[in-house]
């Protein structure tokens, strides 16, 4: 196999953070997570997302908002419905 080294420059807290989430990817490496990424570039199959990751929520908030939804859907608790601005501006600046 015909290979080269490619020497990218990087602080240590880089390298150390990118190993670590090459790992929970899966990657027995980060370089076996580097080669991935070039095959994909080179063939032009790279996807890019810059999406914030997914916030998990606790148990204890997960079951305040099912019981908020299920008072909701219930009727136990009331939902205010506008058809404008101004009636909006009026019942949240009521006394």
């Amino acid at each position: 196999m015909n290979t080269t080294i490619i020497q990218v420059p990087v602080t240590k807290s880089l390298r150390d953070q990118a190993a670590l989430a090459a790992s929970d990817f899966g990657f027995s490496s980060i370089q076996e997570s580097i080669r991935v990424f070039l095959k994909q570039l080179a063939s032009k199959k790279l996807t890019i997302s810059f999406a914030p990751k997914t916030i998990q929520l606790s148990p204890k908030a997960i079951n305040r908002y099912n019981q908020a939804i299920d008072d909701i859907k219930s009727g136990k608790e009331k939902l205010f419905t506008t058809n404008s601005v101004d009636e909006l501006m009026s019942y949240l600046n009521q006394d």
